[in-house]
């Protein structure tokens, strides 16, 4: 039998238990038909962690040189502490409210159905009928346009969303031309045109951080996060994609 020490073991147990964990759950996220493909990331990051488990067992890790295994374990150190950053960028936003007497709140679209706004823009919406409710004063810019497989606009199913939970039609302003986060934010400002604004943006909790950012660098001198519900067992899925999203973004100079 292979003798192994005590730290060895544990290291091979918590490896082994997360590699599991992350397939089991990719798998959880792909049947629910939830965040794309972004599953086989899970599955891939599922597959390394018991790959390195596995390394361990039949002694090919010690076989690789000192200096190799040195570096690879700086690098995944530097990799773990850049993550941490941006996640605690992210999760400082997603319990954010928006100040009150806002002069306008933007909500993101999201998916389109052919029976009305998917859950998560379903939540969005409510978010915003929440806030409009509680702040008469404001009006509501609903942004997204029409993707190849949704019925009409995204703006013009949150209109009607909005409207039949009695939002008053003369509040909502639409814009229905913006494919991404960018041209929400871009076409939305235009609509306004007053950089003094007090501006809310209504997205999903996990989102709330970039779409601030993004909106601060497209000139917007008042805004703040309107943060809405999000499935929690899928929050793990959506804070490491929005992960993605933040260093894409960042490099491109949006945010």
């Amino acid at each position: 039998m292979r003798k192994m020490s005590v730290p060895k073991i544990v290291f091979m147990c918590i490896f082994a238990l997360i590699g599991i964990i992350c397939i089991l759950y990719g798998l959880k996220v792909h049947s629910a038909g939830y965040g794309s493909a972004f599953f086989a990331v899970w599955l891939a990051l599922g597959i390394f962690f018991i790959f390195c488990t596995w390394a361990v067992w039949f002694g090919l890790w010690m076989r690789l040189p000192k200096w190799f295994r040195i570096a690879f374990i700086a690098l995944c150190v530097v990799c773990l502490g850049f993550f941490a950053v941006i996640e605690a960028c992210i999760a400082s936003r997603i319990n954010s409210k928006g100040e009150d007497n806002l002069d306008y709140i933007i909500v993101l679209g999201a998916m389109i159905r052919e029976d009305g706004p998917s859950s998560i823009l379903k939540a969005r919406l409510d978010s915003a009928i929440e806030y409009l409710d509680g702040n008469p004063g404001t009006k509501c810019i609903v942004s997204g346009g029409q993707g190849y497989d949704e019925p009409c606009s995204e703006a013009e199913g949150m209109r009607k969303y909005l409207v039949e939970k009695g939002i008053d039609e003369s509040r909502i302003i639409m814009e229905p031309d913006s494919m991404n986060t960018i041209q929400n934010i871009r076409n939305s400002k235009a609509i306004i045109d007053n950089d003094n604004a007090k501006v809310g943006i209504v997205t999903s909790k996990f989102h709330v951080y970039r779409a601030v950012k993004i909106a601060e660098k497209q000139g917007f001198k008042n805004v703040s996060g309107i943060s809405a519900y999000v499935v929690a067992s899928y929050m793990p899925s959506n804070m490491f994609r929005e992960f993605f999203g933040v260093v894409k973004d960042t490099l491109q100079g949006n945010m």
